[in-house]
């Protein structure tokens, strides 16, 4: 049986004191530290607390099962969402109507206000019934299924691939969230930054070899693009089904179901998320750092759904340019995701999060002021070590925040938050776009305004409170180490 959860309010009610704060911030001797079992959580006494001696301890191939999803699902939304089957859609589906790309993005709105409206309950639903894993197999599938059905729309099949879209879209959100409910239980605090890193390098590398793939397809082949370009959508719903088989089979549920959860399980779940929004489970550090990251992700989500856009219309990039400059992006991105993965570790989650949100606010200024390919060349560059490293130390910070049994409610309010600045930040640089009159460079210098309101917000964060908060005396001794 799982022991009871104790809540940080109830236990700070009951006189017992948090982690001490120097404790917190203490540091490890690297022998230590770079031992594969000081990876994983298994050692530790909240690890026996929490699972029972029946289930089997962490292995490594579980922890590369566990980022090897990011490689999986990464290549559905370059190919999908950025590069292969939007472009296919705005030309051939809708016959470059001028409701096209209004409708394109209107249709991921709607799958982003769905996870919205869904993503803390399910994540709450389960953990309350231990059953992050089924959910995982089920949305994957689902979007792979979706993923394949889309190569069955041609002209004018325009509601069937927006149908398809919202569907897919929804279910590679909503098993990003699931996916990301497991670092807690894998890792210990002290290396969430560099496991983190480890998925989002993967990721990135994923999307390009799924996108180098079908590029091959379709130019490589001879097929005439009317049968290629559908035919990507079944590669890439291929390549995501099979890179998610180690997830699928070796990733383990420890998670067992909580005590006193029956049929109302839905009700309960409702009532924990309505407590953690209203401020009634303690999480005050926890609420503001998801409230940063909408700030900051909103800059970042602009960046990836606009970057091609703003390279072929603000500074002249052909096709062949962008697509060229957005491969070399997620390279760097996925060195930003891995370097910066083992410094979050070393010098501090927030710290480092702090130098990349003002690195992505230099890499704006530069954009905006770039006249030369030189300088675009640079920028591009610091925005992809940049946009590794924010997202992997966005992810490693909410897990090292969050009370243990809630992985999943917590990672879906961490979905949340990015699926609404994916809203806000396209959507206000399209606003700004249109009232100076198509200006680009306005548009793209007012995104780095999510950035720096996202420092500010991030200044107060006190993350050692929020891990103590969220982890009680007596669930973790070992957590000290790991560093705020």
């Amino acid at each position: 049986m799982i022991a009871p959860r104790v809540r940080a309010g109830d236990a700070i009610a009951a006189g017992h004191r948090p982690l001490a704060l120097h404790r917190i911030g203490a540091r490890r001797p690297y022998a230590a530290r770079r031992s594969f079992r000081r990876v994983t959580a298994m050692d530790s006494p909240a690890w026996a607390a929490l699972h029972p001696p029946d289930v089997p301890p962490v292995r490594r191939r579980e922890v590369f099962a566990w980022a090897m999803f990011d490689f999986a699902n990464s290549g559905y939304t370059t190919v999908v969402i950025t590069a292969v089957f939007n472009a296919w859609f705005v030309a051939v589906i809708a016959a470059g109507a001028t409701w096209a790309t209004l409708a394109w993005t209107s249709a991921l709105s709607v799958s982003y206000a769905l996870i919205l409206l869904t993503a803390p309950l399910i994540g709450a639903w389960a953990d309350l019934r231990a059953n992050k894993r089924e959910l995982l197999v089920a949305s994957s599938a689902l979007c792979v299924v979706g993923t394949a059905a889309l190569s069955l729309c041609g002209p004018g099949d325009v509601m069937l691939a927006l149908a398809l879209v919202v569907v897919g879209n929804f279910a590679f959100g909503t098993g990003e969230n699931l996916i990301a409910a497991f670092l807690p239980e894998l890792v210990k605090p002290q290396v969430m930054g560099k496991v983190s890193g480890w998925g989002w390098g993967l990721g990135y590398l994923g999307g390009m070899a799924t996108l180098g793939l079908c590029l091959w397809w379709i130019q490589g082949t001879g097929r005439a693009a009317g049968v290629a370009v559908p035919q990507t959508m079944v590669l890439t719903a291929l390549a995501f089904a099979l890179a998610a088989l180690p997830t699928l089979f070796l990733l383990r549920e420890r998670a067992r179901p909580q005590v006193g959860v029956g049929a109302d399980a839905w009700g309960l779940a409702r009532k924990r998320v309505r407590g953690t929004l209203r401020g009634s489970e303690g999480l005050t550090d926890l609420r503001r750092l998801l409230l940063c990251i909408v700030c900051y992700q909103a800059g970042v989500q602009t960046v990836i759904a606009l970057a091609a856009i703003y390279t072929e219309q603000a500074l002249g990039f052909t096709t062949v340019q962008s697509i060229t400059l957005i491969l070399v992006v997620n390279l760097t991105a996925a060195v930003g995701a891995l370097v910066f993965g083992f410094a979050q570790d070393r010098f501090g989650h927030r710290r480092v999060l702090a130098i990349t949100l003002v690195g992505w606010i230099i890499a704006i200024a530069m954009m905006w002021a770039a006249q030369d390919m030189a300088l675009v060349w640079i920028a591009a560059n610091l925005v992809g070590l940049c946009l590794g490293a924010s997202q992997s130390a966005g992810r490693a910070l909410v897990g090292y925040m969050c009370p243990p049994q809630r992985e999943a409610e917590v990672f879906g309010l961490w979905g949340l938050a990015v699926k609404l600045a994916s809203i806000l930040g396209p959507l206000s640089y399209g606003l700004v776009n249109a009232l100076t009159a198509g200006n680009h460079r306005i548009a793209i210098a007012m995104t780095a305004a999510f950035f720096a309101v996202g420092l500010l917000l991030l200044a107060r964060v006190d993350v050692a409170r929020g891990h103590a908060l969220a982890h009680p005396p007596g669930t973790d001794s070992r957590d000290g180490a790991a560093r705020a």
